[in-house]
């Protein structure tokens, strides 16, 4: 199922000697968001769970419906009873006779007010199912966008480890070179191996981000391990398009919220049971016909030789509720229910006005390190230029060059974070906001 859901959303396909069923994903934020919305189990579960509760409300409507019911008795007496009245003896029947009786019944609720109730209540059973697959379908967009950004973050450190090796390594057989006829002294060659097999290191330590990352994504998405995912993107692409946001973070932003609209609908399903709990002070009435043929005090088992006699009642009934003590604990415990989940809601709802806050001023404070950090890579490359060249022709030391190119790898990882960092607090503001520009 799942490659050919990626054929369908742009896959091609590998040579057929593959040892596996391996594919190629060329794959961007909105194309990792579709297939993971697509081929996530959590997502089907969700969608299973409202199928669920619309099956339980039709289950809730049919018990307005009339049910008609057969019923076939034989029975065979051994002994009858008997009783002795003024000093005769009276026996209900005769011993070792038979009795066959069919009875068609058919009842019709008339009134039925908790069947009306709970009607209702499964209706808001339905809309709360609906928010929380929606709440599902948010945590996964806010679990991948914030997975494929930490799988650019790996790929530019892997990108700038690379790099940087490449450099040293260049850096180190210039070096090298000067050792051997004697040029330079054998500390610089010393410490430009150790600058080559340090960043080495490193590049290997990123690269290793870097399969983790993508791996973490391919399971969030839902697909194998097998198939090859291309991302031709980077962090960097994303500096023109950081944007500061205006203001506070009010309640009414967070009207979109995924938890606070379940508490919602959770309060909307106590209120309604509450309305449920009070039919049990109320009377329902039902209609009952029913037809009865019946044979009694039959000699032999022969059911068919029997003769029958019919007889048909159309009764109504009115059950009417007069003391049941236990009718006012359950109201009882609804209304502190009810208490209960409005402190929850009231503190819900100052945490998560917090955390968007938080998040919307992380976002403007990287937003000004982004400008800074970028100046800074330009600086430190200027800086690995000028050391480079000093030590060139011999007025600057190993040390120094060492020193510029660690700066350099500092700073350019520092700019990739600061972008990321940007990013995934706008996901998670999104996600706070219940910002739904993913769900499809």
């Amino acid at each position: 199922m799942g490659v050919l859901a990626f054929s369908a959303l742009g896959m091609e396909a590998q040579t057929s000697d593959a040892p596996a069923a391996v594919g190629r994903l060329d794959l961007t934020l909105d194309k990792a968001i579709e297939i993971a919305l697509a081929e996530n189990p959590t997502i089907r579960v969700a969608e299973k769970d409202v199928e669920l509760k619309r099956l339980a409300d039709r289950e809730a409507w049919q018990k307005l419906l009339p049910t008609l019911d057969a019923t076939l008795t034989f029975s065979h007496a051994i002994k009858v009873a008997e009783m002795k009245i003024g000093g005769n003896k009276v026996k209900f029947g005769q011993d070792g006779s038979s009795t066959a009786t069919g009875v068609v019944a058919l009842n019709v609720p008339v009134f039925a007010p908790a069947v009306y109730q709970n009607m209702k209540l499964t209706k808001e059973d339905i809309l709360l199912a609906q928010e929380k697959a929606r709440g599902s379908k948010l945590d996964l967009i806010n679990q991948v966008t914030k997975a494929y950004y930490g799988a650019l973050l790996s790929a530019d450190s892997y990108e700038v480890m690379q790099r940087s090796y490449t450099v040293a390594k260049q850096n180190f057989d210039v070096v090298n070179n000067k050792y051997q006829v004697g040029r330079v002294s054998e500390y610089d060659k010393i410490s430009a191996e150790v600058q080559m097999r340090s960043t080495n290191s490193a590049m290997i330590t990123a690269e290793t981000g870097r399969s983790l990352a993508l791996l973490q994504l391919k399971v969030l998405m839902g697909v194998t391990a097998n198939v090859d995912i291309s991302i031709n993107d980077s962090l960097k692409a994303y500096e023109d398009k950081l944007t500061l946001l205006d203001g506070v973070v009010t309640e009414a932003d967070l009207s979109g919220n995924s938890s606070l609209r379940q508490l919602d609908q959770n309060m909307a399903l106590l209120l309604r049971t509450r309305k449920l709990l009070k039919t049990n002070f109320m009377p329902t009435i039902g209609l009952s016909l029913s037809g009865q043929y019946q044979s009694v005090s039959n000699p032999d088992w022969n059911i068919f030789g029997y003769q029958y006699s019919p007889s048909a009642t159309l009764a109504l009934s009115v059950s009417v509720p007069i003391f049941h003590a236990d009718n006012w604990t359950k109201l009882k415990s609804n209304r502190v229910q009810l208490a209960r989940l409005e402190d929850t809601r009231l503190d819900t709802r100052r945490q998560l006005t917090m955390a968007a806050e938080s998040y919307r001023k992380n976002m403007a404070s990287t937003i000004a390190q982004v400008s800074s950090n970028a100046e800074a890579v330009r600086q430190a490359e200027k800086a690995v230029l000028i050391s480079s060249k000093r030590y060139e022709v011999g007025r600057g030391t190993i040390l120094e060059l060492n020193q510029s190119e660690t700066a350099q790898i500092q700073a350019e990882l520092t700019y990739v974070q600061s972008i990321y960092d940007y990013l995934t607090n706008k996901a998670d503001l999104d996600y706070t906001l219940g910002r739904e520009t993913y769900i499809k």
